[in-house]
């Protein structure tokens, strides 16, 4: 793998690798992008086959937390740290010390949370070394379980594209299916029948299924059979690539908004549904909720200043729409084109600001 071509491929800031001989650390931090602000997102751990492919991990992960906080309208950059390692078996406390101490070292660069591998608990440990980390216990400040705010932030969005869909974003009387009934699409079920949507639900968990069908009176169905439903919108809350080549072809549905990550298998299903006219509202901006809502321990954890800035996920996804008629091309596109343009407006203003200063200084 040629490091620094790939770096230079897509503009990464900094690689930096971390070993602690005595707990078996052996992580990658990859910031990408911090021209909005200090990078942040989570630590995943995870058994990768090799070196290599943990390191495209986190370069590749990074880069989406670019633009997911920037889509959202945070003042932060995208970074990613992938720890290679068993997280059922390899985890011990030595390993999350050692790691805050190198995150402490970074000296506010790159801000730390919880995804795939780790737990709160783990954060809490991090913490220990460094205050750069977020998702920490509530005792400590911190916001807590992130999936009831993740699943507004997606309900909210979804409003937002059924408005563009239908003429507007009333959900009452709606049918919706909803793929997996996991932590955060069974807050988006209570959101939706509280508005009085039908409910047509799947998961490979029965029990949860089970639960959705006694709590929100939704209808189940196999797992197989929920892209086929005659539905007005298709949620994908489990795992990602499910708008391929054969579930494209089934869907009934007008709006495709869901909770799952990386929803597109290729992106050329991105433009396939924009032809037929589905309305797409793009993962990493509808899902943003859970990183708005960390994001605000920064300033000190407040609830309610946290939950008003994930309802601006509706005007995220409208702008995101409006780019995507304006410019001509599929919204997954415009979702990458609204980061773009952020980012670029801030180069513009440090530019200019750079050359006003220099300008002062060379008059003196």
């Amino acid at each position: 793998m040629e490091l620094f071509k790939y770096m230079e491929k897509y503009d990464y800031e900094q690689l930096v690798f971390c070993q602690d001989e005595q707990s078996g650390l052996k992580a990658i931090i990859a910031i990408h992008d911090t021209t909005l602000g200090p990078a942040l997102g989570g630590t995943r751990m995870w058994t990768y086959e090799n070196e290599e492919a943990a390191i495209e991990d986190a370069l590749r992960l990074a880069r989406g937390m670019t633009y997911k906080n920037a889509a959202a309208g945070l003042n932060l950059g995208g970074g990613k740290t992938v720890i290679i390692g068993d997280p059922r078996k390899d985890k011990n406390e030595e390993m999350f010390r050692a790691f805050g101490r190198y995150i402490q070292g970074l000296n506010g660069r790159y801000i730390t949370a919880e995804d795939v591998g780790t737990t709160v608990e783990d954060m809490d440990i991090i913490h220990d070394e460094t205050d750069y980390v977020t998702g920490i216990s509530p005792a400590f400040g911190s916001s807590g379980n992130p999936s009831p705010v993740t699943a507004y932030g997606v309900y909210r969005g979804m409003k937002a594209a059924a408005k563009a869909a239908f003429g507007t974003d009333s959900l009452e009387g709606k049918t919706i299916a909803v793929q997996g009934v996991g932590n955060v699409a069974y807050n988006l079920c209570r959101h939706l029948h509280e508005e009085g949507a039908n409910l047509i639900v799947t998961d490979i968990n029965k029990q949860s299924v089970q639960r959705a069908v006694e709590d929100f009176g939704a209808r189940a169905v196999d797992p197989e059979e929920i892209y086929s439903q005659d539905c007005d919108i298709y949620a994908p809350c489990a795992l990602g690539a499910t708008i391929n080549d054969d579930t494209i072809k089934q869907l009934k549905a007008k709006v495709i908004a869901g909770a799952a990550n990386n929803q597109l298998k290729e992106t050329r299903h991105g433009d396939q549904i924009h032809e037929m006219g589905i309305v797409y509202a793009p993962d990493y901006v509808i899902n943003a909720g859970g990183v708005i809502n960390v994001a605000d321990e920064l300033y000190g954890y407040n609830a309610e200043r946290a939950l008003k800035k994930v309802e601006g996920i509706y005007g995220n996804i409208e702008r995101v729409l409006e780019i995507s008629q304006r410019d001509g091309i599929p919204t997954y596109l415009a979702a990458d084109r609204l980061a773009e343009e952020r980012i670029e407006r801030m180069h513009r203003s440090r530019s200019q600001f750079l050359q006003n200063g220099h300008s002062v200084l060379s008059r003196r």
